[in-house]
């Protein structure tokens, strides 16, 4: 057991020794690519987002959710209007 962490810790000490400089360290074209990837995943999101609040205000002024409908809000019951 003893000799397996010591294996174990001189492959991780070499592991260590042979990293790379902090100033040397670069994402690259595939981090960029990722980047680019993300960016546009918020945009489409954000735009089909925009798109179902705008159909869900829609539907909602027509009463389709068992709301009142927005047209008849400052109606009451009877059919006398409200005063704010």
């Amino acid at each position: 057991m003893h000799a397996l962490a010591v294996t174990v810790a001189s492959v991780l000490l070499a592991v260590e020794e042979k990293a790379p400089e902090d100033d040397k360290v670069v994402a690259g074209p595939l981090g960029a690519l990722i980047f680019g990837f993300l960016i546009l995943s918020v945009i489409v999101i954000g735009w089909f987002l925009t798109r179902s609040l705008r159909k869900a205000g829609k539907a909602q002024e027509q009463g389709l959710y068992g709301d009142v409908p927005a047209a008849e809000d400052n109606v009451a019951s009877d059919g006398n209007e409200t005063v704010d």
